[in-house]
């Protein structure tokens, strides 16, 4: 039911919302840069509200501002509804550079983002944090991370391309869709990998205890050097 809800609260406040929001002030005669600015307001509202309930912004929160705070500063600034559009691959640009400039890092973006929704003091963030020792755990997320940050590039580009060569209402509604269902995607993607390297990780650890099992049967049957050397007799016992 939490998940329902959650998912209820974004298809009003973040999809529904700013689309009737703007196509009725469209309709009322205001400019599509107003439109589009006042459409914003109830979704930043409650991105707003959510900060100061949680006191807490991560790092997707901060994207996500950011990309609200240059939008509409562009959009006052040159009047153009399609740079007040861009607003939103500015967050997702800087997620997915975030994402290829941390490989050369410590520990990539995605770890940091997976420990940080786990929680660190779980059981699930204890056995993260134990497992990060470990060169091929490191690789699996360095992967999924490199394949975040292209996709999500590609994701701003897709969406430059959309915004213009489409009319705003077209592309505001394709932006305010399309993030969701790349994320979706590209989890789906992430949850598929990492079930799959576990299950290789663990045949491969089964076929090396296997050929293991296999070979000490085979060491302990061989006889050993002193087991295979015969008593020497025992010289009688002379005569005086």
């Amino acid at each position: 039911m939490d998940r329902f809800r959650t998912l209820g609260k974004i298809l009003i406040i973040d999809v529904a919302a700013p689309l009737a929001t703007y196509y009725l002030l469209r309709a009322a005669g205001f400019s599509s840069v107003s439109a589009l600015l006042l459409s914003g307001v109830l979704p930043a509202l409650g991105f707003v509200a959510g900060i100061i309930r949680s006191r807490h912004i991560d790092v997707v929160g901060a994207l996500v501002l950011t990309g609200i705070v240059v939008g509409t500063v562009l959009g006052l600034v040159s009047h153009s509804s399609r740079l007040v559009l861009m607003e939103g691959s500015v967050p997702t640009a800087i997620f997915g550079l975030g994402c290829l400039g941390t490989l050369w890092t410590k520990r990539p973006l995605m770890y940091g983002l997976s420990l940080e929704f786990i929680g660190h003091d779980t059981p699930r963030g204890r056995e993260m944090t134990g497992l990060w020792q470990y060169a091929e755990f490191r690789r699996i997320f360095r992967v999924i991370t490199a394949v975040w940050g292209v996709g999500f590039l590609l994701e701003a580009a897709l969406r430059a391309v959309i915004v213009y060569n489409t009319s705003p209402g077209t592309a505001l509604a394709i932006s305010k869709v399309m993030p969701y269902i790349w994320v979706g995607a590209f989890t789906a993607w992430t949850i598929a990998y990492g079930t799959y390297r576990k299950k290789n990780g663990e045949r491969e650890t089964g076929d090396a205890l296997a050929q293991a099992s296999a070979a000490s049967p085979q060491a302990t049957q061989q006889p050993s050097p002193q087991a295979t050397q015969q008593p020497s007799p025992q010289p009688a016992d002379q005569e005086d």
